[in-house]
């Protein structure tokens, strides 16, 4: 019986959460002026917010940054610089990563990924950490380095449409993710849902989207998959 699995690469793999932190702290810099007193948030406290879906402009308020247009600027230049290779750097792939990718692929299932990430941003990473002995060239789904990017709602289903199209239909198949877009398109095309709470949303904003299932990491993913 041929079983695909679809993961995410940011949020099920990859610990982001440092990099989103670290231009954090990065934006506050370059946005306060002399004169603030302003007090940036723990690490725990901005992904808490972060986790929770709140907004860069609010979270730029409650930082200190409440002169006017100042929030603004701080959401702008935020949306600039947290995808540059400046600050790649500072993520890290999860400790349960390869050994659920390794139990996974033992188990005989066919592994995938689907992500947001552009091409040069995804490449370097999976060479770096060795990646590509679970991910076969065809099997990952990332976009274009010139692909013009809408909203991640819209993107990755498109994105997932594409996989559909290209490869054979397995007898089981899922989709593992941190996000309401991996959500989104793996109902559309009716793959088991997997949302996953090692990522970039907190259990509450997942369950708004309704996933079938909602479970700590991939290594629980896995697990459960290979008990069902």
């Amino acid at each position: 019986m041929r079983q695909r699995l679809f993961t995410d690469f940011d949020g099920p793999l990859m610990d982001v959460s440092q990099r989103y932190y670290e231009v954090y702290l990065y934006c506050i810099d370059k946005i306060k002026r002399g004169y603030q007193k302003v007090v940036p948030l723990t690490k725990a406290e901005f992904w808490t917010l972060k986790r929770a879906y709140v907004s860069e402009r609010e979270i730029a308020f409650r930082t200190g940054l409440t002169e006017r247009g100042q929030p603004e600027a701080f959401a702008e230049l935020r949306s600039a610089v947290i995808h540059t290779q400046a600050f790649f750097p500072f993520d890290r792939l999860h400790d349960w990563a390869i050994p659920a990718l390794t139990k996974a692929q033992s188990a005989g299932i066919e592994l995938g990924i689907m992500t947001m990430r552009r091409q040069s941003e995804l490449i370097p990473v999976l060479e770096k950490y060795s990646l590509r002995r679970f991910f076969p060239e065809h099997l990952c789904f990332c976009l274009p380095d010139d692909y013009i990017k809408t909203y991640d709602t819209q993107d990755k289903p498109r994105l997932m449409l594409k996989a559909i199209a290209c490869l054979p239909m397995p007898e089981r198949q899922w989709i593992v993710g941190d996000t309401e877009a991996d959500i989104i398109a793996g109902k559309r095309f009716n793959l088991t849902t997997v949302a996953v709470l090692s990522g970039i949303r907190d259990r509450p904003r997942l369950a708004l989207h309704h996933p079938d299932l909602i479970l700590p990491d991939l290594m629980a993913a896995v697990d459960h998959l290979l008990s069902s």
